[in-house]
């Protein structure tokens, strides 16, 4: 009979940790390799069977583009004194979808791949986190379309004499990622519980595309009878409302006659500023999402 004598020297200090890891968004992109094939993984079921496959990423914005342009801008007239009407709602559309679509397929994440969650060791956040990547992956080609509108329309970023419209499409797409991440994240897990909150999510993205200053100008809410400080202020601390309007100074803005009486008229004051607070308060909503999330995964396998 052999005995197994155990060397203290090989026994590793420190507590046991469990094979999925507890390092929540930071063990994620520890894992970049994993997230990367769960991206992948997303990408091909998203297309399987597709004949067109990614050029449904151009066709379906574009669509959604003029349907909104003929609906709005020339049956319902909210073109009618703002200049350059295609480029302020197709900037304020691509954000939209990122945010809409990254909410809604992070909601459904968890439950979606639950095959995955109740049989392999890794951390829960990859899902959401994932979620947002493939959306992103598909606003990217409508960024282009909208930089290749910009330019046919005399895009000049320079016109303001700073780099701030350049930087505020960056901002606003940080702004996206972040708050967009946070929701999925609290949402997923609260969807695991309870599926309402799937169904939830539907109808805020209905609201969302009223909410911003997408199919009119902000200028109209403060022309408004509701036009008001506090309204105003209620208004901006939307931080999606925010993202667009950060993306419509650096598209749209410059496409315009003078950009510099656009931006005084067409643009709340200190917005770079503003948008700079918001990003920091969806760091901080990232932050709490993500300690909900941890407090309730435990119960996932079970109740999936």
């Amino acid at each position: 009979m052999t005995t197994h004598v155990v060397d203290p020297d090989r026994v590793p200090d420190g507590p046991l940790t469990p094979p999925g890891g507890v390092g929540g968004l930071l063990d994620v992109f520890r894992r970049r390799y994993l997230l990367k094939l769960l991206v992948k993984k997303e990408l091909q079921a998203r297309y399987e069977g597709s004949f067109l496959g990614m050029l449904w990423s151009y066709v379906q914005p574009l669509v959604r583009f003029c349907m909104y342009y003929f609906v709005m801008g020339l049956v319902l007239n909210f073109s009618r004194g703002v200049e350059n009407f295609a480029m302020h709602i197709f900037a304020g559309m691509v954000f939209v979808h990122f945010f809409t679509e990254t909410f809604t397929s992070g909601t459904r994440s968890i439950v979606k791949n639950k095959a995955l969650v109740r049989k392999m060791a890794l951390p829960r956040e990859m899902f959401p986190v994932a979620a947002m990547l493939v959306s992103a992956y598909h606003t990217f080609p409508q960024l282009l379309i909208l930089t290749a509108g910009a330019v046919m329309s005399g895009w000049d970023p320079g016109a303001l004499e700073t780099a701030e419209p350049v930087l505020a499409g960056l901002l606003g797409f940080a702004i996206i990622a972040v708050f967009g991440t946070a929701l999925a994240l609290l949402f997923s897990a609260a969807n695991v519980f309870f599926r309402d909150f799937q169904n939830f999510v539907q109808t805020v993205g209905i609201f969302v595309t009223w909410s911003v200053p997408m199919i009119y100008p902000f200028s109209r809410l403060t022309k408004s009878p509701l036009g008001g400080t506090w309204v105003e202020t209620v208004y901006l601390a939307n931080p999606i409302a925010e993202a667009v309007l950060l993306l419509q100074y650096g598209f749209w803005v410059p496409t315009t006659t003078d950009p510099a009486v656009t931006l005084a008229t067409e643009m709340p004051d200190h917005l770079f500023t503003r948008g700079l607070i918001v990003l920091a308060v969806s760091f901080v909503v990232l932050g709490i999402s993500q300690w909900v999330f941890s407090r309730l995964e435990g119960k996932f396998a079970e109740r999936l």
